[in-house]
């Protein structure tokens, strides 16, 4: 059974030991790290690669720049940000939507898609 890794990084330290006791006795689930500061996050991400990262929520309804740039590095990851003072959690992920498009075979044609940005080019699936 494949287990669903995850990475603690909520702050107070009581909120993330509320979110371990909830997490621990799941047979499914491995905690493969815990973050005790925000500065340790994006390499324990990095050496850890987890399939989720548990992460205090600042603003309700709002991501953090954190969130955008893990997502951005690690996309198969997603993220659960839990609030400590409001009754709030939100779950991000990241969804990779490939798009493309025939072009000649030919110098013009390479050339053309080479210069040409993604926003400007003709979609087709």
């Amino acid at each position: 059974m494949h287990k669903i890794r995850v990475l603690v990084a909520n702050r107070p330290r009581l909120m993330r030991d509320l979110v371990l006791a909830t997490i621990a006795e799941q047979p499914d689930i491995e905690v493969v790290g815990e973050a005790q500061t925000d500065s340790e996050i994006t390499e324990l991400v990095e050496r850890t690669r987890p399939d989720f990262l548990i992460i205090a929520l600042e603003n309700p309804g709002q991501h953090s720049g954190l969130c955008g740039f893990l997502l951005g590095r690690y996309p198969g990851m997603r993220i659960l940000a839990v609030s400590a003072g409001h009754d709030d959690s939100t779950y991000y992920w990241a969804f990779v939507d490939i798009r493309s498009r025939a072009i000649p075979t030919s110098e013009e044609g390479i050339l053309g898609a080479m210069r040409t940005s993604a926003g400007q080019a003709t979609v087709s699936r």
